[in-house]
């Protein structure tokens, strides 16, 4: 699931954002500094970032140069009020596009479209651990060359533990990256998806590490006839 970063001190506006969002079928994480959404994203795992200049304790410019510093790629949408003041400084800083408030939704639904597009090249096609192949753009899914048919959500759980291999990740960053909104820690979701995954992909696949999550392995066993 393709994943967004709304930087937003708005409350109105930031959940008017996350929610068309979320309706348009992305994954949404939401900050409401500009501190908050640097550390999101050094250790999220987003696809584009839609940041509002006027944030606090760090502005968008500051969120900005500090991205670019490091390194970290992901295509920038800059929200701003002062359109005539910031949108030089926003690009130079390494933002790559802007919108003005006020701003109609399905005008940054459109450029968020533009920007993940044009990025999708720098991006893996197709996803590979082991014996497991994963292609993003058919939402196809091959075991040891054999074709396996995974609901949206499957795909997306897949997508998620493929991108991190040998990696745990825990239960609450598995719905966070897949479902995407506030929920309930006791929640079972992600325990009948991994089920489900598990069923169909074959044993040996997605380990579960007692007390801290699933991880994705890179060999299991063989798929079942």
């Amino acid at each position: 699931m393709t994943r967004i970063l709304v930087a937003e001190d708005d409350r109105l506006v930031s959940s008017f954002v996350s929610k068309g969002l979320r309706e348009s079928g992305y994954g949404v994480e939401a900050a409401a500094d500009g501190e908050t959404a640097l550390e999101l994203c050094r250790t999220g795992d987003f696809d584009l970032l839609i940041l509002d200049i006027g944030l606090p304790v760090l502005d968008g410019f500051g969120v900005l140069r500090r991205l670019r510093a490091a390194g970290l790629i992901l295509p920038v949408i800059v929200l701003t009020g002062r359109p005539d003041r910031d949108v030089v400084e926003a690009l130079e800083a390494g933002a790559d596009d802007f919108m003005p408030k006020p701003f109609r939704f399905a005008e940054l639904l459109a450029r968020i479209h533009a920007r993940l597009r044009s990025s999708s090249s720098a991006s893996p096609i197709v996803l590979r651990v082991g014996d497991v192949e994963l292609d993003i753009h058919t939402h196809r899914a091959r075991v040891r060359g054999r074709a396996v048919d995974l609901t949206s959500r499957e795909f997306a759980l897949l997508e998620t533990l493929m991108r991190h291999p040998d990696h745990v990740l825990s239960r609450e960053q598995l719905l966070s990256h897949v479902w995407g909104y506030d929920f309930d820690p006791a929640t079972n979701l992600v325990n009948v998806y991994v089920s489900s995954l598990r069923r169909k992909l074959g044993d040996g696949y997605i380990e579960t590490v007692r007390g801290s999550g699933y991880r994705l392995c890179w060999s299991g066993a063989p798929l079942a006839s």
